[in-house]
């Protein structure tokens, strides 16, 4: 039994993607209470159940190209990947976003991500449990 079944996340995690791009269009942003006082914008997909809980970087990619005004984005399409990043003195794994160009997904060997991640293979999007 795979404990993550029995305990599934609202919210996704770098290792849901498969270690592959995938695409998709903003349905809406929520403010959500994830327990501890904490609030955070949880961006949620067209077509998907779970959301992704954003980072000050991934806000920022997206405010960047879309506006600050989240009611903005809805529809608007993103690029999930995942890579890695440094939390307290660890590499672990996150996912990162970027930005099709003309609204069209980038080809993963056409623009390598971020962090000196090695290009991942595109997914068909019906291959993704979220």
């Amino acid at each position: 039994m795979k404990m993550s079944s029995v305990y599934p996340s609202n919210y996704l995690k770098a290792a849901d993607l498969q270690g592959k791009f995938v695409s998709v269009n903003i349905a809406e942003v929520k403010i959500v209470d994830l327990g501890g006082n904490e609030e955070r914008p949880v961006v949620f997909f067209e077509d998907k159940k779970r959301g992704l809980v954003l980072n000050k970087t991934n806000s920022n990619a997206i405010v960047n190209a879309y506006g600050d005004e989240t009611d903005n984005w809805n529809g608007k399409p993103l690029e999930l990947f995942p890579t890695e990043t440094s939390f307290q003195g660890k590499m672990v794994p996150c996912i990162r976003l970027r930005i099709p160009v003309n609204g069209q997904a980038v080809p993963a060997q056409a623009t390598a991500p971020a962090l000196n991640v090695q290009p991942v293979k595109p997914i068909d999007e019906s291959e993704i449990p979220f």
